[in-house]
This record gives C-alpha cells, structure tokens and sequence, in this order.
C-alpha cells in the first residue's frame, strides 16, 4: 500500500465482490471493487440506487461478508480470503440514515452510552466529554432533552457526536441527511464539516445529492450500476474550510455537471436492466 494512505483511518478495498445468496440465484451486488482511500480523507460515494454502495459499507462495518477481495484499514485485514466477515469494532462507527438514538434517553447520555458500556470511561466521566462535546457541536443547551424534544437536525448532530465520542478511526454515513429539508441539511453540511475540520475523521459518506458530494468530499467515487465498481473518481480541489459560498463557484457547478453525467450513464443502465434496489 501506498505510504501515503498508511495512518489512521486509511481504507484499502482490493478486488472485492459480494454475492448474495451464493447457492441460489447468485445476486452480484460488487464486483471486483478496489478503492483506496487517505486516512483523514471524506470520500463520498455515489451511484444508482440498489447499486452496491451499501453493501460495501456494510462489509467495512462488519455487517456483510465478502465473497473474494480484501479490506484493509490501516494495513491490518479486516476481511479476506480466511476471514470474510470483519469484526464490528468502535474503530469503524456508522451513521444510518433512520436515527438511532434511544428515545428514552436525553441527548447527553445518549452520546455517553458507549464509552460506559465499553467500560471505557466512568459515568461522570462520559457524561462531562459529551457535555462537552455537545457544546462544541452547538446543541449543549440541549443535552438535556429526549430526542423526541429536539429537530431532527439537532437529533442527527447528536448521532454524530455520539459517533465521535469514541474516537473512531472511520465515520461510515449512509445518506445519513436522506429525508431533511434543504435549510436542515445545509446547517447539517456546515456541522459535519466544522466536526471534520476539528478532527480530521476518514468519512466515507453515501448519497444520492450529487452537490452534496461535491460542497463535502476531497473525492467523489461514482459506482457502476449493480454490481456495483469504480467508474469514475471527481477530485474535489476546493480549499477548506469551505462554506456555502462555493456553490455559485463556477469549478463548483462544473464537478457536479460532471458527476452527473457519470451518474446519469449508470442510471440509465439501472433503468433498462430493471434494478430493483437491494435491502
């Protein structure tokens, strides 16, 4: 590997494929897959719907197996040949696009849960670094509500924050901004980044909002229609700290027609082939 990708967080994909349901009908949702990415980087995937993005964030999570292929994170294998399932660890933390925070418990000891369970911290402990947290994230005034109290911005900042709390090496976010508004989506944009440029977390982000993937990415990796492989890589060479301001940039608009001329090929593929998406 490449010393430049060696550090914390840096994901190597080698040659990977998924096939669900190896004795049956032989669905292919990756295939042959290879991608590296930067400790430190946000690398935003794109691509048609059902076309294997998920599935290969969830093989980095330890969710799914892989079929061939490799994953590394830092130069140790998290899956191959021996070893098809990664173990789930706090090193890779995901983000779901529907909330997971507990209802029943308020912001603070949502984002404190893991480091107690973990053992990692004390009570007391985990509850002042996620006060902490929360403030530096601008929701501290409300570390004491009930998700069902908050927006749902505010409740997915807190996600975030919870996230980090473990210091992972990976934040994993699939469409994690999906059913928002465009006003709560920009604050969560400029949130996201305000937490990156804070910690410099490797993100590997999924989305359908192509200028999303662009205002937040250092790269943007268009997928093939299932199953899914690199078709084309956008550098994202916009200097941050970044703010909205950009957008009306003309190298801006310029990326996006360009991812989603690359998107639009594939789509149109996914379209005659009669995809469905997958679970």
């Amino acid at each position: 590997m490449p010393s430049s990708l060696l550090g914390k967080g840096a994901i190597s994909i080698r040659n990977v494929t998924k096939i669900y349901d190896p004795e049956g009908v032989n669905v292919m949702a990756v295939d042959d897959c290879s991608l590296e990415i930067a400790a430190g980087e946000v690398c935003m995937i794109v691509g048609p719907s059902g076309c294997g993005k998920t599935t290969l964030l969830n093989a980095i999570a330890g969710f799914h197996s892989v079929t061939t292929g490799e994953i590394y994170l830092d130069g140790e294998m998290l899956c191959g040949p021996e070893k098809p399932l990664a173990e789930q660890g706090a090193d890779r933390i995901v983000v779901f696009q529907h909330g997971a925070l507990f209802p029943w418990k308020t912001l603070v000891e949502n984002v404190a849960y893991g480091p107690i369970v973990q053992g990692i911290l004390s009570k007391k402990e985990a509850h002042e670094k996620a006060e902490g947290m929360l403030t530096e994230a601008g929701i501290g005034d409300m570390s004491q509500k009930y998700p069902g109290e908050v927006s749902s911005g505010m409740a997915r900042r807190a996600e975030i924050v919870r996230a980090l709390i473990n210091d992972p090496k990976v934040l994993l976010l699939d469409e994690p901004y999906r059913a928002m508004d465009a006003l709560t989506k920009s604050i969560m944009h400029e949130a996201l980044l305000e937490v990156y440029d804070r910690t410099k977390v490797t993100i590997f982000f999924i989305t359908h909002d192509l200028e999303e993937a662009i205002f937040l990415g250092d790269r943007v990796v268009v997928m093939t229609t299932r199953p899914a492989k690199t078709k084309k890589i956008l550098d994202v060479n916009i200097p941050r700290p970044r703010d909205y301001q950009v957008l009306s940039s003309e190298e801006f608009r310029l990326l996006v027609n360009e991812a989603k001329d690359a998107v639009h090929e594939e789509a149109v593929k996914a379209f005659e082939a009669g995809e469905r998406e997958l679970a």
